[in-house]
Order: C-alpha cells, then sequence, then structure tokens
C-alpha cells in the first residue's frame, strides 16, 4: 500500500509540474527585435521596452533557479548585499551561464565595495550577454570611482550604443567628456 501511495504521489507531483509549462529561458528573437525598436523609440516607449529587455534577460529557464534570482534580488532591496551573493553564487554554481546571475552579483559586489570581484562578474556577464547595457553602466561606475575617467567614458558610450535612453548614463557621459577634455581614448 505504501508503495502504491509513493507511486501515486509522483505521478501526482509529474503531472503538477509539467501542467504548470516547460520552464522559459530568454527569448532571443524577442530581444533583437526590442533592441531593434530601442534604437528608434520615444523616452516613455524605451522604458517599457527596457522593462522588456530585463525581463528578458531575468528568465533562466527554470523556476528554482528564477527563486534564487528573486531571493537575491530581494535581499539587495533590503538592504543585505552579503545574503543576495549568497543566493547568487548560488544561482551560478547551478546554472553558470546564466548571464543575470552574474550581473546581479556583480551589483551586490558593487554595493559591499567589492570591486575586483564585481569587474569579474561583470567580464563574465558581458562575455555571456555582450549587449547588457546595465553591465556596462555598472562598469562605467567601477571605473569613475577607480579615477579612470577615460575607460569610463568609453564604456558608457558602448551603453549609450546599446540603450540610447540611459538618462543617468547620457548625464555621466556629458559630465566625462568636459573632465576628459577632449583626449583620445
Amino acid at each position: 500500500m505504501k508503495a502504491l501511495r509513493a507511486l501515486h504521489n509522483l505521478i501526482v507531483a509529474t503531472l503538477l509540474v509539467l501542467s504548470l509549462g516547460a520552464p522559459v529561458r530568454a527569448d532571443e528573437a524577442r530581444l533583437d527585435d526590442l533592441f531593434q525598436q530601442l534604437q528608434t523609440a520615444t523616452e516613455e516607449e524605451a522604458r517599457a521596452i527596457t522593462d522588456n529587455i530585463w525581463m528578458e534577460w531575468s528568465k533562466s529557464g527554470s523556476p528554482a533557479m528564477d527563486l534564487l534570482l528573486k531571493r537575491g534580488r530581494d535581499a539587495m532591496n533590503a538592504g543585505f548585499p552579503m545574503v543576495a551573493i549568497d543566493h547568487f553564487t548560488a544561482l551560478i554554481d547551478h546554472d553558470p551561464e546564466f548571464a543575470e546571475g552574474y550581473n546581479a552579483r556583480a551589483t551586490a559586489y558593487f554595493q559591499t565595495g567589492d570591486l575586483g570581484p564585481s569587474v569579474a562578474d561583470i567580464a563574465k556577464t558581458l562575455t555571456l550577454n555582450p549587449r547588457h547595457f546595465g553591465a556596462l553602466s555598472g562598469l562605467g561606475m567601477i571605473f569613475e570611482q577607480l579615477d579612470e575617467p577615460e575607460k569610463a567614458l568609453e564604456v558608457y558610450q558602448a551603453a549609450l550604443a546599446i540603450n540610447p535612453h540611459m538618462s543617468d548614463v547620457r548625464d555621466a557621459v556629458k559630465r566625462l567628456e568636459i573632465s576628459v577634455g577632449g583626449q583620445n581614448l
């Protein structure tokens, strides 16, 4: 009787998982379309397009990994970056090809002042997702903190080439262009 009940539970659990649908990873064709739209969008349209890009980037393809990403983000938002780092590290350990895990952990490292690990995670993010304007923006911030304005300017300009609607990055470019004074990059 116990074996029959265990088999029944396994069948019910399997059917439940199958009925929830297959996990979805970022849709590259949709991303291509969103990035194309972003180039000619109005500022208002760009906000929605950018949100959709972030939603696509946040799809790991696994409900468990999505939960780790959410828990890490919640910990960061609550002011616990070390807890967030633990969640993001677990996510990366289980899915080392998921760029957003590295990007999120890079942000948490930045919040703790650990710039070296943050840069390493940004590098991995950009290796997996070269269009990650958020990672580029974060790298620009790090270069500014390290008093490397030429490098910051170059990275910010690369981010704007991908997403021209980041007003904080546009402001940083204007400020750095003045401070760099037209030096060749």
